[in-house]
């Protein structure tokens, strides 16, 4: 099929891309440093880290990886770290030292953790304190040769950074009593990689930037291989996508909200890398659960761009303090992870007056394949166009071209895939065509105007008497009664129809009843889509980013 979506490019939007513009991530990083020096790139909690700053501490901690640990280029380092100064630091401090990232869960349990630390063989993991339960649990299990401790004020200016992390330890007593024997201490190694000489590594495109697990909710949690090439890819091709619409100064100085983890390929690659290269200021949500104190950080700090995944916008616009924030200032509205339900994204511009910009992409792809317009005048329920130099394809399970309009797996070509898969050669080739496609997993179709849509995951299907029910669609059509707040929708075992969609709800209206659910879907889809089951729970199960667990739903 040829490029549809070529001809639906807005004026000034390249078909390719140049890759040759940088050899690699550090270099990337390197001209921000230099550019940007006296301007913020960092804040959190009230404190930043200027550009220059940045370079410095990750200077003083690729020394002390070096010199101190003796750790040598293409060892990994892992990262557990949530939404802290700490973490860019340590990142590119550790892509400075030659070494590979590996990002971790903070949430992860000891036997995910394990099984993390065991594939990738890390030497080094760089770990919040409140998680040395965990932490301690494992290393009877791994073969783990250092360990870096680090509280969340620890690079605060110093009263400030003494009466936090004694109040956290002490008062809110978030910290566990529990000893590492031997550990390290992140300011202990910024003192001593400061008295150390780094020596340059090079580091070109092929080389490996982050071992990034996936798959935790679906099966064992596999290291995506993303090298420096693929990262640098998907950060040039953002800059592609968005220059037209913003012009070539409209993203610089810009303040970027960041509620999703920087250990998620999104907020990695998005905010924190592509927004790098725009002089801005990143500011970091260490909890963005906890949307009352969010709301106020918002309050107190006036913001251009935010990006999210669904449940999150949800959770803000339901929020009666949030519709009175100041959105003037307010650019770009960028939601992935999921997808959003169209009810949100009305609710969302209705108080905001930005229209939330949906794209697509995965782990295994750094993560973005499709973006929508960024001058759309509404939410378009598309998860848009592939960016440049990105191929898409609609296939049948024998991996024949579907039709326009044909529904089929979402495959995948582009220089933004990643490798493969760490230490798994079979994985690998199953998640690969013979002629280079990624198989993504997730069923969707294409319009005559390129514009391509999500339709669900192929392993979230529900198969009704034969016919094909997809829980997405069940679930925006329920998100828009007004006594919802959530909705899952999941298969269940049924000896007449083989499965039937069973809903999940969290109410927003306490008085809601099945009932009225029912009668609502009856009046709005086909009988064989509406919900033979209704449950209302206090709240469903996510991911750390947000994502709704339908696998723990269909197992509880």
């Amino acid at each position: 099929m040829e490029k549809l979506w070529l001809k639906s490019y807005p004026e000034g939007v390249p078909a390719e891309i140049d890759l040759s513009r940088y050899q690699s991530i550090l270099e990337l990083f390197s001209t921000a440093c230099e550019n940007y020096a006296e301007s913020k790139a960092y804040s959190n909690l009230g404190s930043s880290l200027t550009y220059k700053e940045l370079e410095e501490k990750s200077r003083y901690f690729a020394a002390f990886l070096q010199q101190e640990l003796g750790l040598k280029k293409g060892d990994r380092v892992a990262i557990m770290l949530p939404n802290l100064l700490q973490f860019p630091v340590a990142m590119f401090g550790a892509m400075r030292a030659g070494c590979i990232l590996v990002n971790i869960n903070p949430l992860y349990t000891h036997h995910e953790l394990t099984h993390v630390l065991n594939d990738c063989g890390a030497k080094v993991l760089v770990i919040l304190a409140n998680f040395k339960d965990v932490l301690a649990k494992t290393l009877p299990e791994v073969e783990l040769k250092h360990v870096i401790l680090t509280e969340i004020a620890d690079l605060f200016p110093a009263p400030k950074r003494v009466l936090l992390n004694f109040v956290i330890r002490h008062i809110k007593k978030m910290v566990p009593k529990t000893k590492i024997k031997g550990a390290y201490r992140f300011n202990q190694a910024l003192h001593q990689g400061k008295k150390s000489a780094l020596t340059p590594v090079t580091l070109t495109q092929e080389d490996v930037a982050f071992l990034q697990y996936t798959g935790g909710t679906t099966g064992v949690a596999k290291g995506a291989i993303l090298t420096h090439r693929n990262l640098i890819a998907n950060i040039l091709q953002l800059e592609a996508w968005f220059k037209p619409a913003v012009g070539d100064n409209n993203l610089d100085n810009v303040v970027v909200i960041t509620p999703l983890p920087l250990y998620h390929i999104f907020s990695l690659t998005v905010n924190c890398l592509f927004f790098l290269l725009r002089k801005s200021l990143i500011v970091l949500i260490t909890n963005p659960r906890d949307i009352p104190n969010f709301v106020k950080t918002l309050k107190k700090q006036p913001f251009n761009i935010i990006t999210g995944v669904n449940t999150l916008y949800n959770a803000l616009a339901n929020n009666p303090d949030f519709a009175k924030l100041d959105f003037s200032h307010l650019k770009l509205t960028v939601a992935g992870g999921m997808a959003v339900q169209k009810a949100v994204a009305k609710r969302w511009q209705d108080i905001t007056g930005c229209v939330l910009i949906e794209g697509y992409g995965l782990t295994e792809t750094s993560p973005v394949v499709t973006a929508n317009l960024l001058d759309n005048k509404e939410f378009s329920g598309s998860i848009g166009l592939p960016i440049p130099s990105t191929e898409v394809s609609i296939r049948d399970q024998d991996h024949n071209e579907l039709e326009i309009g044909e529904v089929g797996e979402i495959c995948v070509r582009g220089p933004q895939v990643m490798r493969g898969y760490w230490q798994s050669g079979e994985v690998t080739e199953r998640a690969f065509s013979v002629d280079g496609w990624l198989h993504t997993g997730d069923m969707g179709r294409i319009d005559n105007h390129g514009f391509f849509y999500v339709v669900d995951r192929i392993k979230d299907m529900i198969n009704v008497s034969g016919f094909n029910v997809y829980p997405n669609e069940i679930e925006d059509i329920i998100a828009k009664y007004p006594g919802v707040l959530e909705v899952a929708v999941v298969g269940i075992a049924d000896e007449h129809s083989g499965e039937v969609p069973k809903a999940f709800i969290v109410k927003k209206d306490p008085n809601l009843t099945e009932k009225d659910i029912l009668k609502y879907c009856h009046e709005n889809m086909t009988g064989y889509k509406v919900p033979k089951q209704v449950e209302f729970r206090d709240e469903l199960p996510k991911t750390n980013v947000g994502k709704i667990l339908r696998r723990a739903l269909r197992t509880n």
